[in-house]
């Protein structure tokens, strides 16, 4: 089979201090963080062990899993196996990046999120430049707070053009947009509306739960981060039963790592190899497919 697990296990700590992130600023214990690392040991195994399917690995931490040496030699790992497709990381970008001589970065995705309050443009910059030398395929964003909308704007022109830079949009109300701030981001990127919506769910097909997953460090498997239904134990040895279509019982899909999933609005399509990491298949962020992504929004 082929099969994308999202993975999330206990590390929560951030060396970020976001005012909007329950986790900025948090420090872990040592108990924790072996945990962390025993956790991750036992997924990496399981991967290995999965030599008869076509397994792509996405780690998506409540923390920043790259300033710990074990996630930055797990993607090295990982993108040595000749049955892994894809291994890619959500991160903030500020950990050294010398280990990625030691990946097979054709393999590698990178997932990363600019913040102004915390991290330089210039550095952040220098950093995306360190990938794009390393021929590792990544996407740079930011969250869509109105008063980033500058700064949003200075690192589109200042990222290479060959560079998708996202924009996460608010939706809890912090940060109510008006058309003009819409239309602000939207020249930022083109799929800003696709994320500004929460997408009607409930009843509709979706990846999740049979080809895609989300695990947890004891192995808790769920069809995604948002459905708290277990579905099993991944490192059970009947486990691969519990995979089979599922129609979403939320009523709606609102982020980026879930509605990616659903069928009904082909992102599969827009994102082609690049999904986990976030990079469109076509430069739509140059003019390509502005109309595309009005259409999905309004689905």
């Amino acid at each position: 089979m082929k099969l994308t697990v999202l993975y999330r296990g206990p590390l929560s700590g951030c060396n970020y201090g976001c005012e909007y992130c329950p986790f900025g600023k948090w420090k872990q214990s040592e108990e924790e963080l072996t945990k962390d690392r025993a956790d991750l040991e036992r997924f990496l195994q399981w991967v290995e062990s999965r030599t008869q399917d076509t397994v792509s690995v996405f780690f998506t931490p409540w923390g920043e899993a790259l300033i710990w040496p074990w996630y930055q030699q797990a993607l090295a790992r990982l993108t040595h196996l000749p049955h892994v497709e894809r291994a890619a990381v959500q991160t903030n970008l500020s950990c050294r990046l010398d280990w990625l001589t030691d990946c097979r970065t054709e393999k590698l995705g990178i997932w990363a999120t600019y913040h102004p309050e915390w991290m330089k443009r210039s550095r952040f910059l220098a950093q995306c430049e360190q990938l794009s030398e390393h021929g590792v395929r990544h996407s740079a964003g930011m969250v869509g707070f109105r008063r980033f909308a500058d700064e949003a704007e200075a690192l589109r022109r200042e990222l290479p053009e060959d560079t998708y830079l996202w924009i996460n949009a608010v939706k809890d109300g912090l940060d109510a947009y008006t058309p003009e701030d819409v239309e602000r981001f939207t020249r930022i990127d083109p799929l800003f509306p696709v994320n500004n919506t929460r997408h009607p769910s409930r009843g509709r097909a979706c990846r999740g739960g049979e080809s895609v997953l989300s695990v947890d460090g004891d192995g808790t498997a769920y069809r995604c981060h948002f459905i708290k239904e277990p579905l099993g134990n991944l490192y059970a040895p009947e486990f691969d039963a519990a995979l089979k279509p599922r129609p979403c019982s939320k009523d709606t899909c609102g982020c980026h790592i879930g509605y990616v999933h659903l069928e009904y609005l082909e992102l599969d399509r827009v994102f082609g190899s690049g999904l986990l990491e976030r990079v469109p298949a076509t430069r739509l962020w140059t003019g390509g497919l502005q109309r595309s992504a009005s259409r999905i929004s309004q689905s």
